[in-house]
């Protein structure tokens, strides 16, 4: 019986070649996303590993809050000169470096006055001292460490993309206008093939801290002497040093940073996994239908071998050995495939402007087990049920000529029901009593949606003659006597058609849900910007959502025509132990361009009370923490300095998008309070000519300039490049379902060649053959589009309940939607390929003969 499956498997190259394809995309999937995950988290693990490779102990200012613009406490030079003083201290250097924040960011200015920078990416400003080069993270590539006040090295990968080398000069934008720069040198991370669209640009100490602003130095580098432990002297620096102040090892504070940025890595693989298991299920549909269609059309042959004397369970092991070896070798094929899909992967990030770190690829004996196990495993448990069947074919069926006649079978419409009531139940628990955002109910929610999907596949064998009927209309109207032959085979054998449209269906649920959940995701978004601004012109960054220096504005509100401008402050601080996002507003200047929901009988007048120490609190964030109006607290900015504080004011902005956080401040308050002041935008209004504005920003080539309409358009404009990866990574499971339309097509053409050779002996020409099979391939592809859009739909109708309380509105895309059923037309078209020219091709003579 071994040899029986093996010589099964060799005698049916096509169809088994078909059916792995459909594993080894899963599985490369799966193990492209392993594969490249692992090797960004080398690469950071390489940036902040060689960061303090020399260096034994680091003295920095305590992290309070997350994601501070103006970064955490400094140290100051004092205390470097206390540090240097101790007796077990080698060596010691200040520094102006945060890889964790913005604390440090410097723009490079490209020949065009343009910023370099890729979607957001990190534009780190670094200053070091080049006396002491065994504290210095970074290597030279060619020139030297920057000394004068007019030098600096930049990141070589940056001089290679823009032509910049050793001697050319470069503008530099920190806290103030750019200024000219002469390059000296370029330099890299040790270790690291590409940081992922980062820049860096590397100053002496004092010119950093000038162009940055920053007072004193973001940690201190400490080298032991020689025989002291690095406990040692940690132990003896963390007497010195005061309040505020916190000292590590390298290795713990290498591992500190890398822990902030592990999370996101965490969430690509997820993100990306979860990709691989989808297409794996559809593949695990392929792999039943396949299976069942193949023991369906061995009838015969599995009966002679129980004639012979082979028991069921011989025969159910030959079956299931089959999906083995199958699943091994489609696994296998798939591990190696992903290493170059992990290629394919960084290059999306890379095209939608999401490029990150990249070192030598890892290829980790996880991603080898993982994948392979997963392959198999997923290929095995599909074969069961048609293994399970096969053991039931009685040995008088040797007897008989033709295929079995296979009785539609209620327990799989009465199990695909019980799975949808489950299921309607899951989407229902965590879309309902606003608890969508929990980790149950977001479980609830994926287990849900799996079980949606499993059992509309379970009961779509009930619907497929309602939905023939309907999208077979074109078919039998237009097709002529092929396109009915066509609308009829369509419905000859349900099961077998809602498997095969099944796996189309799953993946065009998943694409018309994240297009109608996008879409109204999008639309609230602009809403919600559009309710809160009122402003002609609005200033930002370049990447819209990281600061920009206060100087900007200033220089904006000179401008001839402008009639009003205000500035609005950004941060993060600490309330208690909360972490609150912190902005500031001049109450003078700032009605009548940004727009307040007031709560609680707060109105435009509370803006009068926002003197230094007054402070308006959102409402949901004071309903949180129970603050109300005449309430006291206390604000502690990132470096640790208190501000005194008394509710004045209650206010909502829309939950979706809120261009003010948890707390606003007046800009006096901020401007004392927080050690770096920057803006997140500034609004304006007036009649002014986009050159004259433009011509006020010169100086400051990170500050952008776009009237409102542009900056709606460009705030929402990430949602976009999402869905288009979305999109292109959900294509895997569409392409997988293709090779399933394949396979049941040659299968169906296989089992039906009699009925072709009669077909062809009474009158059908080739043309009409082909025409046939490609009309049943589209009705086909139209049944799945007629279950998985409408199932896409409804789920992101419930999702989009669940967010109402954010202001998500539903809203359906219908051009989408539209453009999904072309997509399934067209796989429908491609399906039918292959199998119509067989069709057509058969040899009469032969055909009428075959049994």
């Amino acid at each position: 019986m071994t040899r029986v499956a093996l010589r099964g498997l060799l005698g049916r190259k096509t169809r088994a070649a078909l059916t792995a394809l459909s594993i080894v995309l899963g599985v490369a999937m799966v193990s492209g996303s392993f594969v490249l995950t692992d090797t960004i988290s080398k690469a950071f693990d390489s940036v902040f590993s060689s960061s303090y490779e020399h260096t034994d102990a680091v003295v920095s200012g305590k992290k309070l809050v997350d994601y501070s613009a103006s970064g955490n406490a400094t140290v100051t030079p004092a205390l470097l000169r206390h540090v240097r003083a101790r007796p077990d201290v080698a060596a010691a250097a200040g520094a102006g470096i945060d890889m964790q924040g913005n604390a440090t960011q410097a723009k490079l200015i490209d020949r065009n006055g343009k910023v370099i920078q890729t979607s957001g990416n990190p534009t780190f400003g670094f200053g070091v001292d080049p006396s002491q080069p065994r504290f210095n993270p970074l290597e030279l590539t060619s020139g030297r460490w920057a000394s004068g006040a007019g030098e600096v090295v930049i990141d070589a990968e940056t001089g290679s993309a823009h032509r910049y080398g050793v001697g050319d000069s470069i503008r530099v934008a920190g806290s103030g206008p750019a200024r000219s720069y002469r390059i000296v040198g370029l330099a890299s991370f040790g270790g690291v093939q590409s940081l992922g669209g980062a820049t860096f640009a590397v100053f002496p100490i004092p010119i950093a801290q000038k162009l940055l602003g920053i007072r004193g130095f973001t940690a201190i580098s400490v080298a032991a002497r020689h025989g002291v432990s690095q406990q040692r002297l940690v132990a003896e620096l963390r007497g010195i040093v005061p309040n505020g102040v916190q000292v590590k090892t390298g290795a713990e504070q290498a591992s500190d940073d890398n822990r902030s940025v592990q999370g996101f890595v965490s969430f690509i693989r997820g993100f990306l996994l979860g990709f691989g298991g989808i297409a794996l299920l559809v593949g695990a549909f392929v792999i039943f239908n396949t299976m069942s269609i193949t023991v369906a059309q061995r009838t015969r042959e599995l009966a002679t071998l129980r004639t012979l004397g082979a028991s069921r369970r011989q025969v159910l092991r030959s079956v299931v050995l089959e999906s083995l070896l199958l699943g091994a070798l489609a696994s296998a094929v798939g591990l190696v495939c992903g290493i170059g899909l992990a290629r394919g992967l960084s290059a999306l990030f890379g095209m939608l402007g999401l490029s990150l770190p990249e070192s030598s690829p890892v290829y980790a004996p996880r991603t080898v087990v993982v994948s392979l196990l997963l392959g198999t495993l997923v290929t095995l448990l599909a074969g069961v049920v048609p293994a399970v069947r096969a053991t039931r074919v009685a040995p008088i069926a040797a007897a008989k000529d033709g295929l079995a006649w296979q009785p539609r079978r209620r327990r799989g419409v009465v199990a695909g029901t019980a799975l949808l009531a489950l299921a309607v139940f899951l989407v229902g628990y965590a879309t309902t009593g606003e608890r969508l955002g929990s980790g149950t109910s977001l479980l609830a929610l994926a287990f849900g949606t799996l079980a949606l999907l499993v059992s509309a596949a379970g009961v779509a064998s009930r619907l497929v003659t309602v939905l023939a009927a309907v999208v077979g209309w074109p078919s039998r109207r237009l097709g002529g006597s092929a396109g009915r032959l066509a609308s009829q085979n369509a419905v000859r054998n349900p099961s077998r058609t809602a498997a095969t449209a099944a796996a189309l269906m799953i993946g065009l649920a998943l694409v018309s849900f994240v297009a109608v959940l996008g879409k109204g995701v999008q639309g609230s978004v602009d809403n919600a910007v559009k309710q809160q601004l009122a402003a002609d012109w609005v200033v930002t960054s370049q990447n819209g959502w990281s600061p920009f220096t206060a100087a900007a504005g200033d220089a904006v509100a000179g401008v001839r025509g402008v009639e009003q401008v205000t500035s609005i402050r950004s941060d993060r601080g600490l309330i208690g132990r909360t972490q609150v996002n912190v902005n500031a507003v001049d109450p003078r200047t700032v009605l009548g361009l940004y727009r307040f929901d007031w709560r609680g009988g707060s109105s435009d007048a509370t803006l009068a009370q926002l003197d230094g120490h007054g402070a308006l609190v959102k409402q949901t964030f004071a309903t949180r923490h129970r603050l109300a109006v005449g309430d006291r607290f206390v604000l502690r900015a990132p470096n640790g300095r208190p501000l005194a504080l008394r509710v004045i004011g209650l206010f909502q902005p829309p939950r979706i998008d809120e261009l003010l956080g948890g707390v606003v401040v007046s800009t006096e308050a901020f401007d004392r309070t927080f050690p770096r002041p920057q803006d997140a935008l500034t609004l304006i209004r007036g009649d002014v000519p986009r050159a004259a504005l433009a011509k006020g920003l010169a100086a400051f080539p990170d500050a952008k300039l776009q009237t409102q309409d542009e900056f709606v358009k460009d705030n929402s404009s990430f949602l976009g490049k999402l869905l288009n990866m979305v999109y292109v990574l959900l294509a895997l499971s569409v392409v997988v379902s293709l090779f399933g339309m394949i396979n049941t097509l040659v299968l169906s053409v296989f089992e039906r060649t009699r009925e072709l050779g009669m077909l062809r002996a009474v009158g059908m020409s080739r043309r009409q053959a082909r025409r046939m099979v490609r009309h049943e391939s589209v009705i086909t592809a139209l049944i799945g589009a007629g279950l998985g859009l409408p199932l896409g739909v409804a789920l992101a109708a419930a999702v989009t309940h669940a967010l109402s309380r954010f202001g998500v509105t539903f809203a359906v895309s219908v051009p989408s939607l539209a453009a999904f059923t072309v997509v399934a037309i067209a796989a429908g078209v491609l399906a039918a390929i292959a199998p119509a020219r067989r069709a057509s091709r058969l040899n009469v003579l032969a055909a009428l003969q075959y049994e």
